[in-house]
């Protein structure tokens, strides 16, 4: 396919999915067998399981930045942060993932609408913002406390909370010119429908995946394939 004409007034809203950051090695949460890295995802990833078992909470997510700092950005991550740099503020990228590979590639403009795995914030919202963590607890006695005296959580969206971001989000989509979606699967929501809302916005929406997304037939191109060997083919600059 040849590469994606991007104007000098075009203005690009790029979404990425847990497909760009499987391709560096860390796992998806969707498995065939219904589990996350060996647990439930009602075990380890919703409020209810960190009010009934924070330490197993705290134990899955330490695993999981363990993972994440020992992972290495890959070509898809490096090809979105050289746009980035010939856009400037033309450009903006919302990810699913919490891992911080887009920041290690060099993307700057960039929200993490399900939270950052290096990040933890009071357990009771009591307003604080979150921290930087990047620390891995072996028990939950070595979680530190918010200055409010509540236990501090992994700064993670769970299921069944709201995303971080949407009204930033709907902005940034509605003053876009192209969607560019990169390894999501379309079947989680909010996420999901934000083709749409570029669709409404007038926007090219473009795609770019190992399969077709369930949410095919809102795209104008689909190309199928692994994000690291096609986006660097497809956002070189003419």
């Amino acid at each position: 396919m040849d590469p994606i004409l991007i104007s000098e007034t075009d203005r690009i809203f790029v979404l990425t999915g847990a497909g760009v950051s499987a391709e560096s090695g860390l796992p998806t949460f969707r498995a065939s067998d219904g589990l996350w890295e060996g647990h439930r995802i009602e075990d380890v990833c919703t409020p209810e399981a960190l009010a009934r078992n924070p330490a197993l909470v705290w134990e899955f997510y330490s695993m999981r930045r363990a993972a994440a700092k020992e992972a290495q950005p890959n070509p898809a991550h490096l090809a979105l942060a050289a746009l980035e740099r010939r856009m400037g503020d033309r450009f903006f990228l919302c990810t699913q993932n919490v891992d911080d590979l887009h920041e290690r590639a060099g993307s700057q403009r960039l929200l993490h609408m399900h939270g950052e795995l290096a990040k933890s914030r009071c357990e009771e919202n009591c307003g604080r913002p979150p921290v930087p963590d990047f620390a891995v607890y072996r028990t939950l006695n070595e979680v530190p406390r918010c200055v409010c005296g509540a236990l501090l959580r992994p700064h993670i969206v769970f299921f069944g909370e709201v995303p971080l971001g949407l009204d930033l989000i709907q902005e940034k989509i509605g003053n876009s010119t192209i969607m560019l979606v990169v390894g999501t699967s379309g079947s989680v929501y909010p996420a999901a429908n934000f083709v749409h809302w570029a669709h409404i916005a007038g926007a090219r929406t473009i795609y770019i995946g190992p399969e077709r997304p369930l949410n095919a037939a809102a795209f104008t191109t689909i190309v199928e394939g692994a994000a690291g060997q096609v986006l660097p083919e497809l956002l070189t600059s003419s």
